[in-house]
């Protein structure tokens, strides 16, 4: 019998890690070759890793929520063979220092033990394995590790960071917060009418880690994964920018006029279905090449001046979370080849088949609130971007209309365009130059252009 050594793939140039959601097989189960072995999850999309072979598995080497390296192995499977099969995923040996992948392989059979002690499930912060069986090994309490500065990705703790901190700790350079270690004191000694102030962090964490309903009728039920992930990014884009908006209204009439009358046509010999979101996104990717302001991004002091238009795709998926594929240089595709990308994306992102490189390196964003009837909306920034576009539904409104004979009331299409945009580096002018420039481009719509 062969062992296969099943790795984490590359899944893009950008994405080193992900975290493992579910073990779609236990060991001793039989696996086939492409069959999907575990779920995986990054920063942006969710994903399976599937087996390259045949065979049983035999080893788990992480478990659920553990945070994995590209190119670690996570599983071992047993094929008919005589040799070990090793995948052409970078290994940790390639990774390192021959003195380093020995120490790194120590830690990983470090981390598969079963890690007791210290509840971390509490704690809205994310550990890894390894820093966790550091602290319990060092009785570092989860109030310790909380106010930890980590100096990881997203603010994570490192083991460089939590070994940092023990070695602080003994030589008394730091002390161990005491507030939530004396808490169970205070509360012992404390009459029960008194709800004394060292007691509110143990009531916090308490309702956290078990939420009770105010009554029977209520239903609390917590975030997945996903829906965190939004949460903080959203809080995070908040607090980074200065989000400032304009709004102005269109007239889309004739572009209204244009779909009915080539709609059929392009389906037909282009095996589309044409709608208004390519024709959006023609327009604003035209706008970026005039304003080339407002396609950039800003990292402290410093503004990075983009040289690509890739236009980032809010939708929406079917369990009412959201996602951002990303149209790699719009400002290049015409209109056929634009709706090719917005409906292969749009597809991707309802069936749970993006791939991480598919929400990557976008420098504007659009989403249509439209879509659920909103008039108008005012979107947050998607970070490090420093604009996004939102498209209200087009709607049949009276219109005056101006015409060489006079002046006349007429029914038109329109909708409203709400620009949020960063007022750290975009000012009004800025802001509202675009947005009218994005107007102006659907205003003059061409109605016998050809698709």
């Amino acid at each position: 019998m062969a062992r296969f050594e099943l790795k984490l793939p590359k899944m893009g140039e950008s994405v080193a890690e992900a975290t493992i959601t579910n073990w779609l097989k236990e060991v001793g189960d039989k696996i086939e070759a492409d069959e999907a072995v575990l779920e995986i999850a990054t920063d942006k999309v969710d994903s399976e890793v599937p087996s390259e072979v045949s065979g049983i598995l035999v080893e788990q080497l992480f478990g659920k929520d553990d945070l994995v390296q590209v190119g670690q192995t996570i599983a071992i499977i047993e094929t008919e063979g005589g040799e070990t099969v090793v995948t052409e995923t970078i290994s940790v040996e390639e990774t390192v220092a021959p003195a380093e992948a020995v120490e790194l392989e120590k830690t990983i059979e470090t981390v598969k033990e079963t890690v007791a002690g210290t509840d971390f499930s509490s704690s809205d912060k994310f550990f890894s394995p390894l820093v966790k069986n550091i602290a319990k090994e060092e009785n570092v309490t989860l109030n310790e590790l909380e106010n930890i500065a980590g100096s990881g990705k997203d603010g994570r703790v490192t083991k460089e960071d939590i070994l940092k901190y023990i070695e602080d700790r003994k030589s008394g350079a730091v002390q161990a917060p005491k507030a939530i270690e004396e808490a169970p004191k205070v509360i012992a000694e404390t009459p029960k009418t008194e709800a004394p102030k060292a007691v509110e962090p143990v009531a916090q964490k308490s309702q956290q880690a078990v939420p009770v309903s105010v009554n029977g009728a209520d239903e609390i039920v917590e975030m997945d994964r996903m829906r965190k992930l939004i949460s903080g990014y959203m809080t995070a884009s908040v607090q980074t920018s200065a989000h400032v908006q304009s709004f102005i209204e269109v007239d889309v009439t004739n572009i209204v006029k244009w779909r009915d009358k080539v709609k059929t046509a392009f389906e037909k010999r282009e095996g589309e279905k044409l709608t208004f979101t390519p024709i959006m996104m023609e327009a604003v990717a035209k706008a970026l090449k005039d304003f080339p302001g407002m396609n950039i991004s800003v990292d402290g002091d410093y503004i990075i001046k983009k040289k690509n238009i890739n236009l980032g795709m809010a939708a929406a998926l079917p369990n009412g979370n959201l996602i951002v594929p990303v149209i790699k240089n719009a400002d290049q595709l015409n209109l056929v080849g634009m709706a090719k990308a917005v409906n292969d994306l749009g597809n991707r992102a309802k069936a749970g088949k993006l791939k991480p490189d598919d929400t990557q390196g976008g420098t504007y964003t659009v989403t249509n609130v439209g879509t659920f009837g909103s008039v108008f909306g005012t979107p947050i920034i998607n970070q490090p971007q420093v604009g996004i576009l939102a498209l209200g539904a087009i709607r049949k409104v009276p219109a005056v209309i101006e015409t060489p004979e006079g002046d006349f009331i007429g029914i038109r299409q329109k909708m409203f365009l709400s620009h949020s945009y960063d007022h750290r580096v975009v000012d009004g002018a800025l802001g509202g130059s675009f947005v009218k420039r994005v107007a102006e481009y659907l205003e003059a719509f061409d109605v016998d252009r050809d698709f």
